[in-house]
């Protein structure tokens, strides 16, 4: 208990070092904020112009897909927010040793390298996309529930995390490459299948992004939830997915570092 309340209290001061360091730039500061706003028109238009000419889309109605379209926008507010800043900088930092000076301190070198930078400019648009969250919610029929919006963000949180070790382990395998952004670059492009209703994949596809390489599930399961009957089944899969990342996330981290070479070295 005194281990966790101890992280608890170093993420407190990268919480208050990262807002004091994002009022000193304030330009940029408030053109992330417009970029991101700008992100989120772009996805909700592309969705209602494609209703224009269909009813139904991956067995979704319009009111249905903006309730997935808020779900990724949380996901990747989330995703901005918590993870993006440290995971652009990580391969920088293990390419020119500055690695050692995390590896030293007393904290595990995972969390403080994941955490340590918080994008207050995102988190902002975090609550933004939580309020495109109400306006779907508010134009759906029937209102699914306090219950479900609750496990519906819960599950977005869990989805969130499956995308960040993914991330994180493209960015780790810079241990061994020594490139200047690891595989990051590829999940990017490929987190843009988590932008598509999984009701639009099927065959090999389908399972690839769903068992092992689980992009379909990040924002398509959560909504599930909300759209269709209560089912276990999907719930237990996501939870599996997160520890089993999470797992294979530490491990690889582990390896990592035994194949590192310090800058002292």
């Amino acid at each position: 208990m005194k281990t966790l309340w101890r992280y608890v209290r170093l993420y407190g001061y990268f919480l208050s070092f990262s807002f004091s360091k994002a009022f000193e730039f304030r330009f940029d500061f408030y053109m992330r904020i417009i970029m991101d706003l700008c992100y989120y028109a772009v996805a909700i238009s592309f969705f209602r112009t494609v209703f224009l000419h269909t009813t139904i889309v991956g067995g979704w109605n319009e009111s249905q897909m903006m309730v997935f379209v808020s779900g990724y926008l949380i996901v990747d507010a989330i995703n901005m927010t918590v993870f993006a800043n440290n995971l652009w900088f990580l391969p920088t930092i293990i390419n020119n040793g500055e690695l050692d000076y995390y590896l030293v301190r007393p904290v595990s070198s995972l969390f403080f390298l994941s955490l340590r930078e918080f994008a207050a400019n995102s988190f902002l648009n975090l609550i933004c996309a939580l309020g495109v969250l109400a306006w779907a919610l508010h134009g759906y029929t029937p209102f699914p529930g306090f219950g479900k919006v609750i496990l519906f963000l819960l599950m977005l949180l869990n989805g969130s995390i499956i995308f960040f070790c993914m991330n994180m382990m493209a960015n780790t395998l810079v241990f061994w490459t020594h490139s200047s952004d690891g595989f990051g670059d590829l999940v990017w492009m490929m987190a843009k299948l988590a932008e598509r209703p999984d009701g639009i994949f099927h065959g090999a596809i389908r399972f690839v992004i769903t068992f092992i390489l689980p992009f379909a599930i990040i924002s398509s399961f959560p909504a599930r939830i909300i759209i269709e009957q209560f089912n276990w089944g999907i719930l237990l899969h996501m939870f599996a997915m997160s520890g089993a990342f999470l797992a294979l996330l530490v491990g690889l981290w582990s390896l990592a570092l035994k194949n590192y070479s310090s800058a002292s070295s």
